[in-house]
């Protein structure tokens, strides 16, 4: 059956470049390949859960700049709506630059975040949480995030975030969520180890918290029980996303499968994705769509 999912969070513009390695200082490199897509965690992520088989919204800023008509494009090709915060935000949307090592499929970045262009509240759609299964939360708009994981809270909407690293106002998100989903990367105030972290994210409490290490096995506690599942080894072309498409797979399989089964499903489909390049090409050679 269908899901309906909100994302809410950092859309981008992202050119993607396949190259021997990243460019030396006034250094020159012709790329072998490259991509254009809608980027930002929460909209890889919406992207993700849409191919699945459900419904996806992204909530963030657009704008009316020449250059979205690319994300719209791109997003409408996937079948995401969006609601946008800004309808009339004259300026470009942030623009991703990545560059994908060909022998690795490390990526090196840069970007602008959502800092520019943050949000208020008095621009959240009127129902905008009206049919939604599940909220997703990538910290990119912290001020409409919290008010957003308020509102879910009170009626009963599994709130996930997508620690990728830790952004000052996620302590104000944190009592309302029920899975932290978060990297290695995710360092909250004075945690230095891992087991500081659980233990930062349990004082709330979270029910659900997982941490993924890339290649190696995820740890979740799972009311407070610590366990980890194996990452089957795979030949990784680009890295690029797989977090993002853990997390939009994440809160499809959720909806139907327990804490644990939910990672493994969504690992293996993060797995698939590093395996081509880019952040869609994946999609055309998997079986789960």
């Amino acid at each position: 059956m269908m899901k309906h999912g909100l994302f809410v969070g950092l859309l981008t513009l992202d050119f993607i470049y396949l190259a021997e390695s990243p460019p030396q200082e006034n250094q020159k490199i012709v790329a072998s390949d490259y991509t254009v897509a809608a980027g930002g965690p929460a909209t890889n992520a919406a992207v993700t859960f849409s191919y699945l088989g459900n419904f996806a919204k992204i909530l963030g800023i657009v704008g009316s700049h020449p250059i979205t008509g690319l994300i719209r494009g791109d997003l409408d090709a996937y079948g995401v709506a969006i609601a946008d915060l800004e309808p009339n935000h004259v300026y470009p949307p942030p623009v991703s630059s990545i560059i994908v090592t060909q022998s690795s499929g490390d990526r090196a970045v840069i970007s602008l975040n959502a800092a520019k262009t943050p949000a208020n509240t008095t621009t959240i759609p009127a129902n905008i949480l009206e049919n939604i299964d599940i909220i997703l939360i990538d910290g990119h708009q912290m001020v409409v995030s919290q008010e957003m994981a308020i509102m879910a809270k009170n009626q009963g909407i599994p709130i996930v975030i997508d620690g990728g690293s830790w952004k000052p106002g996620f302590e104000n998100i944190l009592p309302y969520v029920d899975y932290a989903i978060c990297s290695a990367n995710f360092h909250p105030p004075h945690c230095h180890t891992e087991q500081d972290v659980y233990n930062y994210l349990q004082t709330f409490p979270i029910p659900h918290i997982a941490i993924t290490h890339g290649e190696k096995p995820i740890t979740y506690s799972h009311h407070g029980q610590i366990s980890q599942i194996d990452i089957c080894p795979t030949p990784t072309i680009d890295t690029l996303g797989a977090g993002d498409i853990f997390h939009g797979a994440f809160c499809h399989y959720i909806l139907q499968e327990n804490f644990p089964n939910a990672l493994a499903s969504a690992s293996k489909i993060a797995a698939l994705s590093c395996q081509y390049f880019g952040t869609r090409q994946w999609m055309q050679h998997s079986g789960d769509g």
